[in-house]
C-alpha cells in the first residue's frame, strides 16, 4: 500500500512538472485576416487577446463572435501542434501510470 502511495506522489510530482514546463510555451494564433490575435500557454492559458478596433462596431458583431471561436480554435490547435512536436522530440515526457494500473 505504502508503494502504491509512493507511486502516487512521484506521479504527481512528474504531472507538476510536465504542468510547469507547458506553462513555458507560448503561442500565437491569428484569425479574420490577423485582425483577432491570441497568445496561449502550453496548459491552454490564454494569455492576451487582441482585437482590432475596427471589428469593435455593432454591425461586426456576428463576424467578431464567428472570429473569436476560430481565434480559440487556432490558438488551441497551435499548442497541441507544439506539444506533439516536444513529446516527439523528447523534450516532454509524460508520467508513466503503468505501474499504477491505469
Amino acid at each position: 500500500m505504502f508503494n502504491k502511495l509512493k507511486q502516487y506522489k512521484d506521479l504527481r510530482s512528474q504531472a507538476k512538472q510536465v504542468q510547469n514546463t507547458l506553462a513555458e510555451e507560448k503561442v500565437e494564433a491569428t484569425a479574420l485576416s490577423g485582425r483577432l490575435k491570441m497568445e496561449m500557454d502550453g496548459n491552454q492559458k490564454v494569455l492576451s487577446v487582441n482585437i482590432d478596433e475596427e471589428l469593435l462596431t455593432p454591425d461586426k458583431k456576428e463576424k467578431l463572435q464567428d472570429g473569436i471561436k476560430d481565434l480559440f480554435d487556432n490558438a488551441h490547435s497551435a499548442v497541441q501542434k507544439k506539444m506533439m512536436q516536444k513529446m516527439r522530440s523528447g523534450e516532454i515526457n509524460m508520467p508513466d501510470m503503468s505501474s499504477l494500473g491505469m
